[in-house]
């Protein structure tokens, strides 16, 4: 049985502290031959009971996903020198991570970016570190996110 590639998983959100997971990841990836995957969840329509409107909703949800997929996907092969991996899920961040996670075996490492300006470290890590997880069948990283990207890359 030939052994695959690691993919080191980053989850994609608004956050500041996301870019320093992302830059990790590539880092990883880079220095032993691994791939870099991007997952970006999109929140259920809240509108389900008004069936075109909530299709609208999700329709530029997925859109709006997709650019800024783009625009990740773009500076991870800038940095690896492949495309990542893409995901695109909906529903529950949390749920739809550990389902994509026990889904896709290729997954070999979870990368997350602490938030260090604020009292926890973010609604994801505290999950993950709280409950999600003994769910989830691969280790977790995380990367401070007041890490300059020079720090980062030393560490590779």
């Amino acid at each position: 049985m030939a052994k695959k590639d690691p993919l080191f998983l980053v989850v994609v959100d608004e956050s500041e502290e996301m870019h320093h997971a992302l830059r990790f990841a590539c880092g990883r990836a880079s220095a032993i031959g691994g791939k870099v995957g991007l997952m970006y969840c999109i929140a259920p329509a809240e509108f389900e009971y008004w069936a075109g409107v909530g299709e609208l909703m999700r329709a530029e949800a997925r859109e709006a996903a997709e650019a800024n997929m783009a625009i990740h996907a773009t500076y991870a092969q800038q940095l690896t020198g492949e495309m990542p991996v893409l995901y695109v899920r909906e529903g529950d961040v949390r749920e739809e991570l550990l389902a994509l996670i026990d889904e896709e075996t290729q997954i070999s490492l979870l990368v997350l970016g602490a938030d260090t300006q604020s009292e926890t470290a973010g609604p994801l890590i505290t999950f993950m570190m709280a409950r999600g997880a003994a769910n989830c069948r691969v280790p977790i990283t995380v990367v401070p996110g007041n890490l300059s990207d020079e720090q980062i890359d030393a560490l590779f």
